[in-house]
């Protein structure tokens, strides 16, 4: 395979009295919370763009839709850019380009299942004067940086480079099958790797390749452990594989961000489904550590706890985002505690030491399937505290009542599909009932998804981000297109004239308090957007304040709550008082919302800088930086 390298060195940057926002989340905790407070509710709608940091020529066409997030470091933004993903470094003042890396992986880079620019990079440093950014490839592979030049590090693998298809189990060509969407995690001296797949609403087999976890030494690459989250024969968690499942089945892959407690070494995976998303006949069993929380020593790689989520996933509710760490007092006992956001709409939390839940999770009945050949679990956990941040399963009492019309045409549109609780699992787009598939709340999509949350320490506030909006689960046997006895079918159902399906919100802002596991407050995602606000069924009908069908990404400062609608939304980035929720300003973007908003001080002077871009107005990806004019 050929490399190819591209290098621009233009000047380095140092920042005095800087406060770092070194990791994709902020910190190793995924908390997304700055402590500055430059920024606050007398200036925020005073927010004007500093600088544009443009993406258009980063690869071989533009991007519109870029989920970085940038990390700061003494002065300089780490970012990766473009749908070749190069790593670009930025000066924080100015978005001054410093330095550029691309590596060119021709067949295997377009062939990737995730061909964008990824959600950003990772950073390193040995106490002195060896500073280094890793980033995984679209093509999986791991390279090492050097942070001030963007030159690889030559001692790191080969020339800089890990291969790491080559670590890759499973009974399928990794190559295409097998890539990354989200920066590695560093925990001592192990970068913790793990990987993405092709969305598995339709594979084309039961066969896929696995989705291990692995640890490579920092300074030199060599791999020091895998955890198998498929596990072999003698192995725990192997009985959850019946029939020798274990042996084809692939996914269980980490795509959404890691976190991690330094301080204890142990890193946190949120895992995702196995094959198939929406049918497990393939693969009876709770599938172990499928849709589960998984606890690790980083040094060894070897399980300290788990959680499983979901048991037996069949609705694509797989684990989407980082968990976040904190430290709790509940009761009056204080806890090292950890949050995992689900799109089911649920906040697990647990002990992050032990892994016991800091309220009840009970096991509870759910409904049975009766596709042919599907065997699903019989229960599932359900949290007693905190309640649900987003509305759950589908009822008639759910659907559009804006007019008395609206409602009957909406009734009309689900009499053909099955309604039910969380959990009511997927049909047969051909039922012997006459109907053509499940409805399910919330989608596919999520809830939450990677997009996540922000945590506040110091008043133990947990702001979530959610979207309701419905998929449609139809089951259909297409032998043609897949060896699998069902895939998905049809998964979109269209509301009354093009309508939502379901009452608003759309999307939401939900405030948790993490002492008491009480909700705090809710706000809609943005505004009522204009296809909704304008229609013509709904002249002379005052619909409120809806929200967008999108989801925030959320910056927690000392004084704020920051978060655009997301993708999908509008064009405003929010400001919302952190106690009560209230809309304290909105600042127009040049773009939608694509990213997570982040924050840094430098040089005096606070900045957040949030991922843009437009599909409507072809808008390619942009990092901006928003600050208070200098006079202020």
């Amino acid at each position: 395979m050929s490399r190819l390298l591209f290098l621009v060195l233009l000047s380095t940057a140092t920042s005095s009295g800087a406060q770092q926002w070194s990791h994709y989340g902020a910190d190793a905790a995924a908390t997304r919370y700055a402590p500055h407070d430059q920024i606050h509710a007398g200036n925020v709608e005073n927010l004007e763009v500093a600088w544009i940091f443009r993406t258009d020529n980063f690869g071989p066409e533009p991007e519109i839709k870029g989920e970085t997030t940038p990390i700061f470091i003494d002065g300089v933004l780490y970012a990766t850019a473009g749908l070749t993903r190069s790593t670009v470094a930025i000066d924080a003042g100015s978005g001054e380009l410093l330095w550029m890396y691309r590596l060119g992986e021709g067949e295997r880079g377009a062939k990737a299942p995730r061909r964008f620019s990824g959600r950003g990079v990772a950073y390193w440093n040995d106490g002195d004067k060896d500073r280094r950014i890793y980033f995984v490839t679209i093509g999986y592979q791991l390279v090492a940086l050097d942070a001030s030049e963007g030159h690889p590090i030559g001692a790191f693998g080969v020339d800089g480079v890990v291969d790491l298809m080559r670590d890759v189990a499973g009974g399928v060509d990794p190559v295409g099958a097998i890539g990354s969407s989200s920066p590695p995690v560093i925990v001592g001296d192990v970068v913790i790797v793990g990987p993405a797949f092709h969305p598995g609403f339709r594979p084309p087999s039961q066969a896929n390749s696995r989705g291990d976890v692995s640890g490579y030494d920092v300074r030199t690459g060599r791999r020091l452990w895998t955890f198998r989250t498929i596990p072999a024969p003698g192995e725990y968690g192997h009985e959850t594989w019946e029939d020798g499942s274990w042996e084809y089945t692939g996914n269980a892959g980490v795509w959404a961000p890691f976190s991690a407690d330094r301080e204890r070494g142990y890193v946190y995976l949120p895992v995702e489904a196995p094959t198939s998303d929406f049918y497990g006949g393939h693969r009876p069993g709770d599938n172990l550590f499928s849709s589960s929380l998984v606890c690790l020593d980083a040094r060894t790689g070897e399980r300290v706890w788990h959680y499983q989520l979901t048991h037996h996933d069949i609705w694509d509710w797989d684990v989407p985002t980082a968990p976040i760490l904190m430290d709790l007092v509940v009761g009056g006992r204080r806890i090292p505690a950890v949050v995992q956001l689900t799109k089911q709409s649920f906040a697990f939390v647990f002990d992050r030491v032990t892994g016991e839940p800091v309220w009840p999770i009970e096991e509870r009945a759910v409904p049975g399937s009766d596709v042919p050949g599907e065997r699903t679990a019989p229960t599932q956990p359900i949290p007693t505290k905190p309640p649900p941040f987003d509305r759950q399963g589908v009822s008639v009492d759910d659907l559009i009542d804006f007019t008395p019309e609206l409602r009957a045409q909406a009734v009309e549109i689900v009499s053909s599909f099955r309604l039910g609780p969380l959990y009511q699992p997927p049909s047969l787009a051909e039922a012997p009932d006459g109907t053509r598939g499940t409805l399910m709340l919330p989608g596919a999509a999520g809830g939450a998804a990677w997009e996540a949350g922000a945590f506040d320490p110091e008043t133990s506030i947990l702001y979530v981000s959610s979207s309701t909006s419905p998929t449609l689960l139809s089951l259909v046997a297409d032998p043609e297109r897949s060896e699998l006895r069902y895939i998905a079918g049809e998964m979109r159902v269209s509301g009354p004239r093009g309508l939502p399906l379901v009452k608003p919100p759309y999307g939401r802002i939900t405030a948790i308090d993490l002492s008491t596991g009480e909700h705090r407050w809710m706000q809609p995602n943005g505004d009522t957007p204009a296809w909704i606000r304008d229609h013509p069924s709904l002249e002379g009908v005052d619909v409120g304040r809806t929200g967008s069908p999108s989801r925030a990404g959320i910056l927690v400062t000392k004084t704020l709550v920051l978060a655009g609608e997301g993708w999908g939304g509008g064009r405003g980035l929010y400001a919302y008082e952190k106690r009560t929720g209230e809309v304290l300003a909105r600042i127009e973007l040049p773009g939608v919302q694509t990213g997570v908003p982040m924050s840094y001080l430098h040089e005096g002077r606070q900045y957040v800088v949030v991922s843009v871009g437009d599909p409507a107005t072809k808008t390619p990806a942009q990092l901006v930086a928003l600050a208070l004019s200098r006079s202020d």
